[in-house]
């Protein structure tokens, strides 16, 4: 994790200060940002590995933020927010959060939550693929990363990809959630929260029609399978 380098997005001086000092005692480079305006410049010019952002900013929201980084480069975002309630944690996960940490909470956990992020998301670059692989009308390319429904692209972030190729990987299986999330990263505390919604909107990108799917289904009480439709 050395000299990687993450943006924290807060209006409070003091979180920014105690948590960067943590982050760069771990060997991290950190660059700070203290409104929604100054977090979007600074992710332009600083190209960080990681952002860590707060929800609720002044200037510009942090969903706002969010979308605006999402839009120019995809990395690793792990969001901090006091509204701890399901609404905040849907909105935040749907335009692509990694993960998120409820306040109050300790340094050291965000410390924790930011190498486990990284090293999932490097794990997703790294891990090579002959060949497509095609299941119905969706074709996943794990080479590029890149996964296209009826000859369209369509976008993933770097945890709903690899639920779907772990889930391709084993067409017909069903996978129990801590199978799933065994698969999918080694730091199933991190998943655990969060998988179902992660499917939820693995869904809403590659089925004709989310609320009966095709694809992914469910297996009440076990887990999840892929199937290939008839």
């Amino acid at each position: 994790m050395t000299n990687r380098k993450v943006l924290i997005v807060d209006d409070e001086r003091s979180l920014l200060d105690v948590l960067g000092q943590y982050l760069q005692d771990e060997g991290f480079e950190v660059v700070r940002a203290s409104d929604g305006p100054m977090a979007v410049e600074l992710f332009s010019t600083s190209h960080p590995d990681l952002v860590v952002l707060d929800l609720n900013l002044p200037g510009l929201p942090g969903t706002e933020v969010l979308k605006r980084i999402r839009a120019e480069r995809d990395v690793p975002v792990i969001m901090l927010t006091a509204r701890t309630d399901e609404i905040d944690r849907v909105v935040g996960l749907e335009l692509g959060a990694d993960d998120y940490i409820g306040k109050p909470f300790s340094p050291r956990e965000v410390v924790a939550r930011v190498k486990s992020v990284l090293r999932r998301s490097e794990r997703a670059e790294h891990e090579p693929s002959a060949t497509e692989r095609q299941i119905g009308a969706i074709t996943i390319d794990n080479v590029a990363h890149e996964v296209r429904v009826d000859g369209k692209w369509v976008t993933l972030t770097p945890t709903q990809f690899k639920i779907l190729d772990v889930l391709a990987s084993h067409v017909g299986q069903t996978l129990t959630r801590d199978q799933l999330l065994e698969r999918v990263s080694a730091d199933g505390d991190v998943f655990d929260r969060t998988l179902d919604r992660h499917i939820a909107n693995l869904r809403a990108r590659i089925e004709p029609d989310p609320t009966k799917p095709r694809y992914i289904v469910t297996v009440f009480g076990v887990g999840y399978k892929m199937v290939k439709p008839a």
